[in-house]
């Protein structure tokens, strides 16, 4: 049985999944006044697939959307459409993908995801308990970049870096304080990148079921990053490997 419609608010987060075309979208929402850009999409969307648009002011916006950010838009959406790991085990893409263990901030998810799909991640895994989804809020801190990745819910984060592992890539954890660089680390190779929760990190059994465990070395007196840039670090370190290998 499907749920209910969810609400989509701000300019990418709309745009992208009318771009993307992956999920429906029944209605669209704009403020007495938009701007040429929401009028340059609402038309599209009504010219390409039919979708009416509604003028709503701006605290009835508020209230649909449950926040003052919706910028002048929102989309009334069907589910977000998950994936299933299966295409993520063939050798075929980027050889990259980005595995979050139990994140709960859905802002640093969606910051991890806009970063994700900058960096070519052929997916992203997230697990289906203790961990935040794919939301209205999420979508609006990716930018809407979550409309166009292939994202995987699965039961237990060690059995899918597992069956990463049967499919011939390295299942490499981020963790605070180790004594191998990301630097120094070989990352340019087909590759499941662990980021852990803001507050524990990658979780003990999660980091027995990696290949190795890496670091991003820090010299000033704050002795960590937020889990989103450490995330980002590590993603690009990875592609410029990937950049240097192929000359």
């Amino acid at each position: 049985m499907k749920s209910a419609p969810l609400i989509l608010y701000g300019i990418h987060p709309v745009e992208e999944a009318l771009a993307a075309g992956r999920r429906e979208i029944f209605q669209l929402y704009v403020s007495p006044r938009p701007s040429n850009r929401i009028k340059r999409i609402t038309a599209r969307a009504a010219a390409s697939r039919g979708i009416s648009v509604d003028t709503l002011s701006a605290d009835r916006l508020q209230a649909l959307s449950g926040t003052p950010s919706h910028q002048g838009i929102c989309a009334r959406v069907g589910d977000f459409p998950f994936s299933d790991i299966g295409p993520l085990l063939s050798p075929a893409g980027s050889g990259l993908v980005l595995v979050l263990d139990g994140l709960q901030d859905p802002r640093n998810v969606g910051a991890l995801i806009r970063t994700a799909v900058c960096a070519g991640v052929d997916g992203i895994i997230l697990p289906k308990n203790r961990s935040a989804t794919v939301t209205p809020t999420v979508a609006m801190a990716s930018a809407g970049a979550v409309e166009h990745v292939r994202m995987v819910r699965v039961t237990n984060i060690s059995r899918t870096l597992n069956q990463f592992k049967s499919a011939g890539m390295w299942a490499v954890g981020l963790v605070p304080s180790v004594d191998q660089s990301i630097f120094d680390a070989d990352l340019s190779g087909p590759l499941a990148l662990v980021v852990g929760s803001e507050e524990k990190g990658v979780r003990p059994l999660v980091q027995k079921n990696c290949d190795f465990l890496v670091s991003i070395p820090q010299q000033g007196r704050i002795d960590s990053l937020n889990v989103s840039v450490a995330g980002a670090v590590a993603l690009y370190e990875a592609c410029r490997q990937r950049q240097v290998a192929r000359g």
